[in-house]
């Protein structure tokens, strides 16, 4: 049995249309028009024990959403989630300790206060015992170099800092499951890698089951053997990284290194020219023609050096977001899912 089963989950919220002007205001008070908002749409899903699943989707797409429905924060409007056994929006005390949500934009530890202090709550809010929690803590501090900031309040505590906290103080009560929403925003490329390497190393040793979701594809492409899109609330595609690549990206980066300082000829009719750089040259080809090129090239030009890469993930992620993202023809939302699983 899967640790996370989804079956047609629906989230809709009515939002309030307020018109313009004070007419529209004084209007507003006697008679309320709303528009209906699907943030999750017949979603399906399942996920099995100790995966490290990203959730990627442009803005708007249901991903937050779908996190506060699993860890309980909000109802949703039809279907079902089974999480270990337990229906999240029931809030059950046994559920809550055996799960932990991060959200990058909020904050869960005291601000004026040394994180030491929002740690001993937490003890007493999942009671943990003394011997559990000062070796869990201090296991944590040693993972995340936090120990010389225990003490100091959080509001003194850098961004990445602060972050790094609040991965400790969700994962005192060492739990199964960890939903991440954003955990890296904002921070500069050292914080990133920092987190990177923690929660990569600490998922491997304790075998949890990680949701991630995250606009840095680094993130995922260090972290996440799985993932699933979500575009209008609606599942697009499931499946591993490298299969989105190869779908979605009709090209390659051939980048050379001339031995020449004249400007080459003819390199417009090898491909899309991107840099030209002397000795460096760029160019952009299409995947199925990439060996004839360098055939090609190696005729025509002396190359001391030439490289073949696939193209940046932001730009892949970006071409799926705008195919995925298209208004459907059609009420059937599986008929759209892509699944290499």
């Amino acid at each position: 049995m899967s640790i996370i089963e989804i079956k047609d989950l629906n989230k809709t919220y009515h939002v309030h249309q307020k018109k313009e002007g004070l007419w529209g205001s004084l209007t507003g008070l006697f008679r309320r028009e709303y528009k209906e908002v699907c943030a999750v749409k017949d979603l399906n899903l399942q996920v099995e024990q100790g995966e490290f699943v990203a959730f990627l989707g442009p803005n708007g797409a249901g991903k937050t959403t779908t996190l506060k429905l699993l860890s309980g924060v909000i109802n949703p409007t039809s279907g079902s989630v089974n999480v270990m056994g337990y229906v999240p929006w029931e809030r059950k005390n046994e559920y809550r300790r055996r799960f932990a949500l991060v959200m990058g934009q909020k904050n869960q530890l005291w601000w004026d206060l040394p994180a030491r202090e929002s740690f001993r709550l937490h003890q007493q809010i999942y009671q943990i015992d003394n011997k559990e929690f000062n070796y869990t803590l201090t296991e944590l501090s040693d993972l995340l170099q936090i120990g010389k900031l225990l003490d100091q309040p959080v509001r003194e505590l850098s961004l990445g800092e602060r972050m790094k906290m609040e991965l400790t103080a969700a994962l005192l009560h060492s739990p199964e499951i960890l939903f991440l929403d954003e955990p890296t925003i904002g921070l500069d490329v050292i914080a990133q890698h920092n987190i990177q390497n923690f929660l990569k190393y600490y998922q491997k040793e304790r075998k949890i089951t990680i949701l991630l979701t995250s606009h840095y594809m680094k993130d995922i492409a260090a972290l996440c053997q799985r993932v699933v899109v979500i575009a209008q609330g609606q599942l697009k595609y499931d499946g591993s990284l490298g299969e989105i690549i190869d779908q979605f990206s009709s090209t390659k980066e051939i980048t050379l290194s001339l031995d020449t300082n004249d400007q080459p000829t003819g390199l417009e009719d090898l491909g899309e020219v991107l840099e030209v750089n002397l000795p460096r040259v760029k160019l952009r080809v299409q995947r199925n023609k990439v060996a004839a090129c360098i055939s090609r090239i190696m005729d025509l030009y002396t190359v001391e050096d030439i490289t073949v890469e696939e193209l940046p993930l932001e730009e892949v992620i970006a071409n799926v977001f705008a195919h995925m993202s298209q208004p459907s023809d059609t009420d059937k939302p599986n008929e759209e899912i892509v699944s290499s699983r």
